[in-house]
């Protein structure tokens, strides 16, 4: 798909599950269980999917899901497996390698969305991304840096240390552009200072949705996770932008859906809902 300078690619980078309960909240499991089934420890199937922006000055990975870093332990809770999604694998089907990658865009720094920001070499801590300069909103920085009870599991420092060593963190403050081609959308339900991109042209837009309705089960208003810092806030903003989505035909991306990569919304007065997915890709 291209949009504007910019050509398209679904980047999917691992399998993985959580908590069925903690992924849909008050929705009762009778509801939800219809649109991701749970398996008998109730988690769901899920994936992390990054968006690949390519044009002829910029290779651009808006976020590097899991990683490589996980202890056996936690990779039995989250049932990660790289075996037949991954980062590296990705790239190589477009003909990339992750020294060519030049900008990585972190919507925020929760382990699922930056955990391949970096990785061991050697059992040494290095960026995954050699070249690249890493684009993190300031609010969601300092949060991550400085994180609540309830927040401190989310956040791992080691995806993001070794690239604060070494100045390759490059801060965003509010909803300025810093990539061309690239609007940048603010939301702070789920977390404070999550970055949306959008690339849009003439006839098209693309936002790329994060946590903000990580699945298309999530498209309806008070579909939202237990994960989100500020609940009704989540709400508040899917009913700021979605009327907007419906109205000018955007297609949303889905970072954690494992049978859809990008769809369109239709509303039909009631509910919103996935009108049709679309495929990303060659």
């Amino acid at each position: 798909m291209r949009i504007g300078d910019y050509q398209l690619y679904s980047i999917e980078t691992s399998e993985f599950s959580l908590d069925g309960g903690a992924m849909f909240g008050i929705i009762p499991k009778p509801l939800w269980e219809k649109k991701s089934p749970a398996d008998d420890q109730n988690r769901i199937s899920m994936v992390t999917r990054s968006l690949l922006l390519v044009n002829d000055d910029h290779r651009i990975i808006i976020d590097t899901g899991n990683g490589t870093k996980w202890q056996e332990k936690f990779k039995d809770i989250y049932q990660i497996d790289l075996g037949r999604l991954n980062m590296e694998r990705s790239l190589v089907k477009y003909g990339l390698t992750p020294d060519q990658i030049t900008d990585v865009y972190c919507t925020h720094l929760h382990f699922d969305h930056v955990g391949g920001n970096t990785t061991y070499q050697d059992e040494k801590l290095v960026p995954t991304f050699p070249n690249a300069k890493y684009w993190v909103q300031s609010e969601n920085w300092d949060l991550a840096n400085s994180p609540s009870e309830k927040d401190a599991g989310s956040f791992m420092r080691n995806d993001w240390s070794v690239l604060e060593e070494n100045g390759m963190i490059e801060f965003v403050d509010g909803k300025e552009s810093f990539l061309p081609g690239i609007e940048n959308h603010l939301t702070y339900g789920h977390t404070i200072g999550m970055m949306h991109p959008i690339i849009g042209d003439t006839s098209q837009k693309l936002i790329y949705m994060a946590d903000l309705v990580p699945m298309a089960a999530h498209i309806p208003l008070p579909w939202i996770m237990a994960y989100d810092i500020h609940p009704a806030q989540t709400v508040k903003e899917k009913e700021q932008i979605l009327p907007k989505i419906v109205e000018e035909e955007w297609i949303i991306f889905f970072e954690h859906d494992p049978v859809y990569q990008a769809g369109k919304v239709k509303y039909d007065g009631k509910h919103y809902q996935l009108q049709e997915g679309v495929i990303i890709s060659e």
